[in-house]
């Protein structure tokens, strides 16, 4: 009787055994299909090695219904609780082998091992982004219809990052070429030619969460004379900067090195109001001439947000100065105030809107040693854009300035356009512009392409 129920009890065991094998088996092979679906690249050699212990497995169940039989008529078995439980370590070895492949994940390491990881997304996240703009276009003078037809005026690299949580940097590195633009006031020479080359626009540190609304630069940057002078040329609403800038600054931003410190005074529900202070070395030689001291710059803005689809924003600047050059020294002043009206809809900004943006600049100097007091010179610029769809954008500026050079000469631009967004990285706009100058009334149609790579767009900040 004790013979007959050792027998019934290895009998159960074996049973047991065969059923967890067999359920085991089939749910490796239902959860390692689809993985070898999802990834075709797993080795042909790891599919036969686990077809090898499937069948290794069928074996030892077939050999344990023999156990039993040779169990029941008294003959000695070896403990089929141990040969089970090696099968189904190497089935289990098989099936992680097989998933880790089919993940493409590392296998673990052994016991006792130092394991590296890979730091490879944490590097990624300290690169800056990287952008490339680009600013190319075709233009026709009516004066000289053969000259300089094509241009590409400006290739610009960006770099930003954000160095920690209170300090961000940006460099920006434009390539140009010269040419076909708007010369106001020309010389007896004509307009000065350049060769391309690559150039520092900017390049600053800055800080941007210190305590009290203030926020520190130091570097070479785009003054806040004004909004528009902090605009790139690519990000401009015409091809052009305004008639007063050019013969005031000059083609390019004002754009110094040194410091320059901004303070959002803190209000209530009254508005917005924000103050910069700079104080830079003097590298413009139209407003400063061969001038290596320090100039000083001081703007005050405000904003209000009038309703919930309009807004108004006012601003004013001045810049001192002192201009040197073989004749002598005088005290280069420049005073600017200008706004800016937007009009938006909430539930319908990206079809329509209206934008108006006017100013005025006057060139003050005056006399410090040995040298005449230059003449006072007044300019006023004006623009506006409708925005007619999502993608279609129409426009129209006039401006005019009289000569610093000259008080009794004047000129004055007209420019219609119309700006087409293919996308928000692709823009093409045709212009037509009008200049009367002293003597001579010019037009010259543009069409103007600009295009984006990277996180740094058309930025207008």
């Amino acid at each position: 009787m004790q013979k007959d129920s050792h027998t019934g009890a290895v009998v159960a065991c074996l049973a047991r055994r065969r059923f967890w094998a067999t359920f085991l088996a089939f749910t490796v092979i239902l959860v390692l299909r689809p993985i070898s679906v999802r990834a075709q690249n797993v080795p042909a050699a790891q599919i036969d090695s686990l077809r090898a212990e499937l069948l290794l497995m069928r074996a030892r169940l077939d050999s344990l219904e023999g156990v039993v039989g040779r169990g029941a008529a008294g003959v000695a078995v070896a403990d089929p609780e141990e040969e089970t439980a090696d099968a189904l370590a190497r089935l289990r070895a098989a099936a992680r082998a097989a998933a880790s492949d089919a993940a493409g994940d590392t296998p673990a390491p052994a016991a006792g091992t130092q394991q590296f990881v890979r730091r490879a997304g944490s590097l990624r996240a300290l690169n800056p982004e990287i952008s490339v703009n680009g600013d190319v276009y075709g233009s026709v003078r009516s004066d000289d219809p053969g000259a300089e037809n094509f241009i590409p005026r400006e290739f610009e690299l960006s770099l930003i990052s954000a160095l920690d949580p209170f300090t961000r940097a940006k460099v920006f590195l434009a390539a140009e070429e010269e040419g076909g633009r708007i010369e106001v006031f020309p010389g007896p020479g004509g307009e000065e030619e350049r060769e391309a080359g690559l150039s520092v626009e900017e390049g600053y540190v800055e800080w941007v969460a210190l305590p009290g609304g203030l926020g520190l630069k130091a570097g070479r940057f785009f003054q806040q004379f004004g909004q528009l002078n902090r605009w790139h040329s690519h990000a401009l609403q015409f091809q052009s900067r305004s008639l007063p800038h050019l013969a005031f600054i000059g083609e390019e931003s004002l754009a110094q090195d040194g410091l320059s410190a901004h303070w959002l005074l803190p209000t209530a529900g009254a508005g917005a109001f924000e103050a910069t202070a700079e104080v830079t070395r003097s590298r413009n030689e139209i407003l400063f001439g061969d001038s290596k001291g320090l100039s000083y710059l001081g703007h005050l803005n405000a904003f209000w947000q009038i309703s919930g689809s309009t807004d108004l924003d006012l601003g004013v600047s001045a810049l001192f100065g002192d201009h040197e050059d073989v004749a002598g020294k005088y005290a280069s002043r420049l005073f600017g105030a200008e706004m800016a009206f937007n009009w938006a809809p909430p539930e319908r900004s990206l079809y329509r809107g209206v934008v108006v943006r006017a100013g005025v600049m006057l060139s003050d100097p005056g006399a410090v040693s040995g040298f005449p007091e230059p003449d006072t010179a007044l300019g006023f610029w004006s623009l506006a854009e409708i925005k007619l769809s999502r993608s279609w954008i129409a426009g129209g500026r006039y401006e005019w300035v009289e000569n610093p050079a000259d008080g009794t000469q004047s000129a004055w631009l007209v420019s219609p356009a119309l700006t087409y967004w293919q996308s928000e990285y692709v823009r093409l706009r045709a212009e037509y512009d009008v200049l009367r100058n002293p003597g001579n009334t010019t037009g010259q149609f543009t069409l103007r392409v600009t295009f984006a790579m990277g996180p740094h767009r058309h930025e207008t900040y």
